[in-house]
């Protein structure tokens, strides 16, 4: 099916290629058989969760290797939507080649911008982010039941939604990363305080220990001070060594993340300075080579990027 004959005009704008594709071709749709996982000298796992907030399901198949424990093979099945169905697909994909405990690492967050056909650009809107929490859950679910133990046990996280089943890190990530600033932002994003609404705020229910107005506006605050304690010592009067270790920094925490989880990389090149400018020069490696966005979509997010979180001052060159 075609992108433009799904849902027609701006709205199917809101999806990414990837997500598209993954629609009407998954990759890993099917299952695994006690037999074929037994001649893999695997383990046969299979997991199912639901998510109430929409009524979507997903049943995931791991073969894990019984002397590695690494996954060795993963399918799934989704009843749902389409977004339900690319999400399931890219998780799969995320956990092959993985041992149980790295796949339980791997959290919607992850799924979400495996999706990107752009870093910087979400792969679903904000209403259809909440599928990729899905995927995460199913992750935890397969590995408890491998391990032998509660899913519970293995949620490293609070969970402060329990409707959406949407967790404190997953709420603080999608705050800093879509720069979000009211509460109604977060719902839409990510599904919590959508429907009995007690984790909104305090008062009308039984007491909370996270609400989404105090995590908005802590993790708002926390923003605020990392914004102010960059400033402190100005970009420009700084030497070349510590402008190269900011820049250094900001590609270490936040560009080459994203960019591996598609193959792809990049290296700095050279950091010169001329006209009260910063000028970084840099080489693609990897998937990011042959990548036709690499000197429009990607550049120009790398370049935001820097200009916004390091020194306005910042300019970029691919060599």
């Amino acid at each position: 099916m075609a992108k433009n004959d799904l849902l027609g005009g701006s709205l199917w704008d809101n999806y990414s290629n990837k997500v598209a594709d993954r629609m009407d071709h998954p990759k890993y749709l099917g299952e695994i058989s006690e037999k074929e996982a037994e001649s893999m000298n695997a383990r046969l796992v299979i997991a199912d969760w639901g998510a109430e907030s929409c009524g979507d399901a997903v049943r995931m198949y791991w073969a894990v290797d019984k002397d590695s424990e690494i996954i060795v093979k993963a399918t799934f099945k989704s009843f749902g939507c389409g977004t339900a169905i690319a999400s399931s697909d890219m998780m799969v994909e995320l956990c092959l080649g993985k041992t149980v405990d790295e796949a339980l690492q791997i959290t919607n967050i992850d799924v979400e911008a495996s999706l990107r056909d752009e870093p910087g650009i979400p792969a679903v809107p904000p209403q259809k982010m909440h599928c990729s929490v899905m995927a995460y859950d199913v992750i935890k679910q397969a590995a408890a039941i491998y391990k032998g133990v509660e899913k519970g046990i293995l949620d490293d996280d609070e969970m402060v939604c329990e409707c959406a089943r949407v967790t404190l890190k997953t709420i603080q990530e999608v705050i800093r990363i879509n720069d979000l600033t009211t509460v109604e932002e977060i719902t839409d994003y990510t599904k919590a305080g959508a429907f009995c609404k007690s984790c909104i705020k305090p008062g009308g229910h039984e007491q909370k220990k996270y609400y989404l107005v105090d995590i908005l506006k802590e993790t708002r605050a926390q923003m605020d001070m990392e914004k102010e304690q960059k400033k402190e010592i100005p970009f420009t009067t700084r030497t070349p060594f510590q402008k190269m270790r900011l820049i250094e920094n900001h590609f270490d925490g936040e560009i080459r993340p994203l960019l591996h989880k598609d193959g792809g990389d990049v290296e700095i090149l050279d950091i010169a300075e001329r006209d009260d400018l910063t000028y970084v020069s840099i080489s693609y490696k990897g998937a990011c080579m042959g990548c036709g966005s690499a000197l429009t979509g990607t550049l120009s997010f790398i370049e935001q990027g820097l200009r916004e979180n390091v020194d306005e001052s910042i300019r970029v060159s691919v060599s």
